[in-house]
């Protein structure tokens, strides 16, 4: 078990920093299965463009952490079609701008509106099933499944 998670592990996109993407928006609008880390984002960068999620842990190695992981990297596409930011961050030391905001403790999961109004937060890993369903039963999401639909 451990090397199949060792092997995953090895598989995840890397985070990106400030310091890799100056511009977070470029390179999410780039690939919406890029993985961030809080660093130096603030969630206003993304109001009203994608739905920021955010998964806190004390450290990479927090087993919660790494089943929430896991999770969205199976099915990554899935939150893509959604406009979801996938944005980690593992060091409570460096107090980022999400961790002051957001105030987890030890594990959390907070999902985020466009609207930039947290939707949702949880103590425990969440699988996309249970995180797509939440993101479309919002009402700005079926505006945007409806507009799709009348646009073609």
């Amino acid at each position: 078990m451990k090397s199949k998670l060792a092997a995953l592990m090895l598989l995840l996109p890397l985070p990106a920093t400030a310091q890799d993407a100056p511009d977070v928006v470029t390179a999410w609008e780039a690939d919406h299965e890029m993985i961030f880390d809080a660093g130096e984002i603030t969630l206003d960068q993304f109001k009203w463009l994608a739905r920021p999620l955010v998964v806190f842990g004390d450290s990479p190695n927090d087993p919660q952490f790494r089943q929430q992981m896991e999770l969205i990297t199976a099915e990554m596409d899935e939150l893509a079609i959604r406009d979801v930011i996938v944005i980690t961050d593992t060091d409570p030391a460096a107090r980022s701008a999400l961790r002051t905001k957001l105030r987890p403790r030890a594990f959390m999961l907070a999902l985020v509106g466009k609207d930039g109004q947290v939707k949702l937060r949880k103590p425990s890993p969440w699988n996309v099933r249970e995180l797509s369903r939440s993101i479309d039963k919002m009402p700005l999401r079926q505006q945007e499944i409806e507009d799709r639909r009348l646009g073609g």
